[in-house]
């Protein structure tokens, strides 16, 4: 019990230490408008913003799980919080555009190091079967920052204005920092000595050679683009200009958005702790919902109605927690001293997606506005987002090519999966 105990408050710190970064990552989604007006901004400028912040998040994921697998947890998420923290503070007093993309590469590079270095800690401290809902309910807290974000720091965004409201998050940064320092425990016994030895190259084909691992790059990089897309930055102005909605219903949207991760992530890691070989049905599902969902709010030419914009959020907000999947298929076929570097291969997914996403919908809104123009009508918005369809059409081949080698792998180890109508056979049997 006390081990357990031990075990839950370095994990409390942990994902405390997430949920601000969370709110970090997605503050400016909220913000859009008031950085377009800052920065006088067009779409691409914007996109740029949020491009340049993912990018380098998702370069230095890799990086990020070598140091982690060779520092540990305690020093991979203290520098990452603070490297965000210093980045919200200079983001706080920036007035031109060098500047503030300076500031955010610097959340982008400190929130590199988060996410993963959670996930390394509870396969360190938690039993195997509880590591698949751990993952999740981190997860879950995180998704609270969204919250956060599209409550508090709107608000406080339109009260106190834009260098109070950063400020107050260089703040809340710092003292997270001092807390996963203090609260994070010593640093843990040294790699295996041939994973140290290992040049960065070397490390990362090793760590990537698994097809699991594979196969969790592209459930990563399939499932959350759409979700971020949206609440990283385009949803607020999408909602408040093309949907013609109040910015109270623009904040309960986004919350919306956020509650459906929180609750669906429990119940997709009970699945996936329970239902290991049917992980990758999981992400395709999820998959095919979101399309769905796309196609309903964009094929009609008027604003949506309410509850449809409800259903929306709902549906692509499953995808958040679903990409942990992702995740935990890098767990189950990577070695505990490689998992680091297979953490971070496999997190690049979701943000190299991202990151497309969010550009390509930029660029394409310029390209079908009038020049100059900072608002968009709806059927540009149309056009902009029916370009996602690229980037999901990506995943969707890559999951299948990747999950027919896993299977195979499994199959050449003893562990054959049986086609699902098999399965349920065997289950109403049973």
């Amino acid at each position: 019990m006390r081990g357990h105990r031990s075990a839950m408050a370095v994990w409390a710190v942990a994902a405390l230490t997430y949920l601000v970064a969370v709110v970090h990552r997605t503050a400016l989604g909220v913000a859009g408008d008031a950085a377009i007006d800052r920065f006088a901004l067009g779409a691409t400028g914007l996109a740029m913003f949020s491009v340049l912040q993912l990018t380098v998040y998702a370069a230095l994921q890799i990086p990020a799980g070598q140091l982690l697998d060779r520092f540990g947890v305690r020093a991979l998420i203290t520098t990452g919080a603070g490297v965000m923290a210093l980045g919200q503070g200079l983001l706080a007093l920036a007035d031109d555009v060098p500047t503030a993309l300076v500031a955010r590469a610097l959340i982008g590079g400190g929130d590199a190091a988060i996410f993963i270095s959670a996930c390394r800690l509870i396969a360190q401290h938690f039993p195997a079967r509880q590591v698949p809902v751990m993952v999740q309910v981190t997860g879950l807290v995180g998704q609270s920052g969204q919250i956060v974000s599209a409550t508090v720091v709107l608000w406080l965004l339109a009260a106190r204005g834009w260098g109070a409201t950063f400020g107050a998050l260089a703040v809340v940064g710092a003292a997270v920092t001092v807390a996963a320092a203090v609260g994070l425990g010593p640093r843990p016994a040294p790699p295996a000595e041939r994973a140290a030895r290992e040049r960065f190259g070397q490390a990362v084909r090793a760590a990537a050679l698994p097809a699991g691992t594979r196969l969790g790059f592209w459930a990563h990089f399939l499932s959350p683009f759409s979700f971020n897309v949206v609440a990283m930055l385009w949803g607020t102005p999408f909602l408040l200009t093309a949907q013609q909605r109040t910015l109270g219903e623009v904040s309960a949207l986004l919350s919306v958005m956020t509650l459906s991760a929180m609750l669906s992530g429990p119940l997709v890691g009970r699945w996936t702790s329970r239902h290991p070989l049917r992980r990758s049905s999981v992400v395709l599902a999820s998959a095919g919902a979101t399309l769905v969902a796309w196609v309903w709010l964009l094929v009609p030419d008027t604003p949506r109605p309410f509850a449809q914009l409800v259903v929306f959020c709902v549906v692509i907000g499953a995808g958040g927690p679903v990409s942990l999947i992702g995740i935990d298929l890098a767990r189950t076929f990577s070695p505990l001293e490689r998992l680091g570097t297979a953490t971070g291969f496999v997190n690049t997914g979701g943000f190299t997606s991202t990151i497309l996403g969010v550009l390509a919908v930029g660029v394409v809104l310029q390209l079908v506005s009038p020049p100059g123009a900072t608002t968009y009508s709806l059927d540009a918005y149309r056009i902009a987002f029916a370009v996602l369809l690229a980037p999901w059409l990506v995943g969707v081949v890559g999951l299948l090519r990747s999950r027919r080698r896993a299977r195979a792998d499994l199959r050449d180890a003893g562990t054959p999966v049986p086609p699902l109508r098999e399965a349920l056979r065997r289950r109403r049997a049973g």
